[in-house]
This record gives structure tokens, sequence and C-alpha cells, in this order.
């Protein structure tokens, strides 16, 4: 992996790692929910578990992200890749659906999907 793949990868972590900490954490503080389209606590309460859940698959893409980095440094460089290309593949199409879903979300699903897209891009090259 160059550094340039370490760098992007690590910003597409740093911001799914923030996700789970809304989403899962902090999601029924009004200046969050209120992030997520909930206009009342009521329609946050109604989106919490749902919310919650996906806060850790956010969490579990970045588990698998920093796994595969560190696999590559230890030397074991077509596992730690695949790991790393497999998640930034996911952060992908996750941002590819946010956008796709919910259009005028457009500048989260481009922080979403943009520095794992780098990671892609540049795995192939």
């Amino acid at each position: 992996m160059t550094t340039a793949m370490i760098l992007f990868a690590t910003i597409a972590c740093l911001f799914h790692l923030m996700a789970f900490v809304m989403e899962s954490l902090l999601f029924m503080r009004p200046a969050v929910y209120k992030r997520f389209n909930a206009k009342t606590r009521q329609e946050a309460e109604a989106t919490r578990l749902f919310a919650f859940n996906q806060g850790f698959y956010n969490l579990f893409l970045v588990a698998g992200c920093v796994g595969g980095m560190l696999m590559w440094q230890a030397g074991a460089y077509v596992e730690g890749g695949t790991l790393v290309l497999f998640t930034c593949a996911c952060m992908v199409g996750a941002g590819c659906v946010l956008f796709y879903s919910s259009p005028r979300m457009w500048r989260v699903a481009l922080y979403q999907a943009v520095p794992p897209g780098i990671v892609v891009g540049l795995y192939f090259l």
C-alpha cells in the first residue's frame, strides 16, 4: 500500500468512526438526530435502534480496514490488501446508496465515498 492509500484509508476510517459515535452513542442528542433528519425527539426515538445498529456497521468497517492496514504493515500483503480493498469498496457502495436514496445528502455521500474510492482506485493502478 502506498502512503496515499494509507492516508485516504485513514480518512475513510475516521469518517466512519465519527458516524459510529453519532449513530450509536450520541444519537438521542437533538443536535445529532437533527443531522439525520429527525425533527422531533419522537421521530428520533422511532429510528434510534436502526441508527444504533447502523453505527455498528460503520464501526465494523473501520475495524476491518484498520486490521487490513495492520496486516499489510506486518507483511501479509495479499490478506491485508484484500481486507482494505473490501472494506473500502463497502464504504463506497454505502455512499452511493446514500446518494441514490437521498440526493439532497450528496455532500455526506461524497465524504463517505470519495476517500475510500481513492483507495480502491489507487489499489488497481
